[in-house]
């Protein structure tokens, strides 16, 4: 076979590179939407198993309506609100220290909170919307779980300071003054005042007790195994609600204040379902539920229970 011209045969290797060109390019953008892909879904199940949605500490404001709750979504813990009726989350207040178990007065003109902006865990009070911020408690130990007295003039809490495993105090709002202990001695966290005042609901180990705070007299509602953590009353008064995890996993419960039967409210498909509360008109008990369980990463999503149906409301978006 006769030999190409050498024009044709720099014709020819030109077709042939612009062939590999194409090859090459058709083979970099196939590698470059693989990799994409690949690191797409690798941030996918990382944003899923880290959990972007860390919401918890749910506490209600008076109108039954409106949410306040700790919020890790932007990396750190802040406060955020949220309506039932519309379900948007919205930032209460950020900074870069870490707030969280905010609490609206009863007449929702004050927050109580707890921060580490002081190098430690403090209880802070401030206006509803975060501003003119002021330390109620000073102290070297963790100050912690802060609750309202239905009339807005006290507050009681857990502290390390005397007790490293906590114990529950209270103090007047208005100056910080009166600190009184509690309880002594024991593993105390998650107080709340009954609706009349006279009552403090607690966990103690991993039970639920009342402490009447006049007689100072501690009564056990529930009893490990059948035990119970983070109680909150009815607005009755009549009634707690708590998690137990008496059945393998951080379930919902009610029962009465007084002593009998306590029934399962709440079982997630999934996980653990926590933090109780109750709405003040009777209606809901907002809790969290940890899809994942006891895994640190899970994510924490808020819902809301109609106690009466048992219709489940998401509200954490």
């Amino acid at each position: 076979m006769a030999t190409p011209p050498p024009y044709q045969r720099r014709a020819a290797d030109r077709r042939g590179d612009g062939a590999d060109r194409e090859r090459l390019l058709r083979f970099a953008f196939t590698l470059i939407l693989v990799v994409t892909a690949g690191a797409l879904a690798w941030w996918g199940w990382q944003r899923l198993r880290s959990g972007t949605t860390r919401d918890s500490d749910p506490a209600w404001d008076r109108d039954s309506d409106r949410i306040v709750f700790t919020s890790r979504r932007n990396g750190q813990a802040d406060v955020w609100a949220v309506r039932l009726s519309d379900g948007r989350p919205a930032s209460v207040f950020e900074q870069p220290s870490n707030e969280s178990h905010a609490m609206l007065s009863p007449n929702g003109s004050q927050l109580v909170f707890e921060t580490d902006r002081d190098g430690n865990y403090e209880i802070y009070v401030s206006r509803a919307n975060g501003e003119a911020p002021r330390a109620l408690t000073q102290h070297p130990g963790q100050d912690r779980f802060p609750s309202w007295s239905p009339d807005g003039l006290q507050i009681v809490f857990a502290s390390s300071r005397s007790n490293p495993n906590m114990d529950l105090y209270r103090v007047n709002v208005a100056d910080g003054s009166g600190l009184e202990q509690l309880t002594s001695g024991g593993t105390n966290a998650s107080p709340q005042f009954s609706p009349d005042g006279a009552h403090v609901a607690f966990t103690s180990g991993r039970d639920v007790h009342i402490l009447n705070l006049k007689t100072r007299a501690v009564r056990r509602v529930t009893h490990e195994p059948e035990n119970g953590l983070h109680p909150s009353w009815s607005p009755n008064g009549r009634q707690l609600t708590f998690m137990s995890w008496r059945n393998g996993r951080a379930e919902i419960f009610i029962g009465p204040a007084d002593g009998g039967e306590q029934q399962l409210l709440v079982s997630m498909p999934t996980g653990d379902a926590v933090d109780p509360v109750w709405s003040p008109n009777g209606q809901y008990i907002a809790f969290v539920h940890r899809p994942g369980g006891a895994d640190e990463t899970s994510s924490e999503i808020l819902y809301a229970v109609d106690v009466a149906t048992r219709r489940l409301t998401r509200i954490s978006r």
